[in-house]
């Protein structure tokens, strides 16, 4: 690569990338780790060129977006990717269908609210959810009754095992409760961007009971998307702390799956279970419930901690490691079995 030359604020820069860089902006718990190099990447031959070059250097690359579902632990020795392309448009539109596409790096809730201003409807019910489009299918991101599956209509992403462009249809995804195929084989797919198919038309998702009393609440005589979604907004708002202000990812622990004789073992033991009935005669029980009946709810121990309202969100007070987040994550879930019989899984992914 060129010689090194000196970078903004004293970051060292080779060619594209810098060197040592904080990555505490561009991860939403705050975490204070360094990457060996770091670059930006706006469009998809900038994807290409610092694929290529790390390639035939023998560097790692870590790929992130919003760094809103990531756990750092430990300095980054690799590349660090950050997507940050930009672009939404309409696709198709037939009068009552349409079609709209997003480029990987656009921040999420804005690109919500854009839809929903300009009358479609569909993605009222995920909105302020951190993030980027490109990172929503990774995980299947859903909330208050619908998933990226319910409104998805098809993806552009790159194989970095082949070097293919690839679209990618609904069943290609392998869509499953936060998990996709992109999951599945980490490293192998960069999502370049992102196809939704909404409407013109609303169809209400009003299944979480909050949601119902929640616009009931602001007076709400005519049901529109834009209302849900102000609904929803008011609500986590409330119960969920804005990462600006204070490090977290959102909902740190998945809702366990358990078979149904697990489930009535528990609730035999605990009467007031919150749990959700599945199709295939699973049940869905309510991690937040789990973590606070075993007292988790407000815990703290040093900088790290679980969040006061909601004991899903473990939370960065300011000074937390990555590692002491880790560690508080890791208590938690032996607690957990040990009192229930029932595994957390983490939501974040972990480096």
């Amino acid at each position: 690569m060129p010689s090194a030359g000196r970078g903004n604020q004293g970051a060292v820069m080779t060619g594209q990338w810098q060197e040592q860089v904080s990555l505490k902006p561009y991860n939403t718990f705050g975490i204070d780790v360094k990457a060996r190099y770091f670059s930006q990447a706006k469009d998809d031959l900038q994807v290409r060129q610092a694929l290529d070059a790390a390639q035939q250097q023998g560097i790692p690359v870590l790929v992130i977006g919003g760094g809103s579902n990531l756990l750092l632990t430990r300095d980054v020795d690799a590349l660090v990717l950050h997507v940050s392309s930009q672009g939404r448009h309409v696709v198709s539109d037939d009068g009552e269908r349409v079609l709209v596409e997003a480029e990987a790096g656009e921040a999420w809730h804005p690109f919500v609210q854009w839809t929903l201003a300009q009358g479609f409807c569909g993605l009222e019910n995920l909105s302020l959810i951190p993030g980027t489009v490109g990172a929503a299918p990774m995980q299947n991101v859903g909330a208050y009754g619908v998933e990226i599956k319910d409104v998805f209509a098809g993806l552009t992403a790159l194989d970095r095992k082949t070097g293919d462009v690839c679209d990618f249809a609904l069943a290609d995804c392998a869509f499953g409760y936060r998990d996709s195929v992109f999951k599945r084989n980490p490293g192998r797919w960069l999502i370049l961007r992102v196809r939704f198919a909404l409407s013109r038309t609303l169809q209400a998702r009003l299944d979480y009971g909050p949601v119902r009393q929640r616009l009931a609440e602001q007076g709400t005589t005519a049901l529109t998307a834009q209302a849900i979604s102000d609904a929803i907004c008011s609500i986590r708002r409330e119960k969920l702390p804005d990462p600006a202000e204070l490090g977290n990812a959102g909902s740190f622990f998945k809702n366990p799956v358990v078979a149904a004789q697990v489930f009535e073992r528990i609730r035999t033991q605990h009467p007031g279970v919150i749990a959700y009935p599945q199709a295939d005669g699973q049940v869905k029980l309510a991690a937040g419930w789990l973590i606070e009946q075993a007292g988790w709810k407000g815990y703290r121990e040093g900088d790290a901690g679980v969040h006061r309202l909601q004991s899903l969100v473990l939370v960065n007070y300011g000074q937390a490691s990555g590692a002491q987040m880790h560690a508080l994550a890791r208590r938690i879930q032996v607690d957990i079995l040990e009192r229930f019989g029932v595994e957390l899984e983490m939501e974040p992914n972990l480096y």
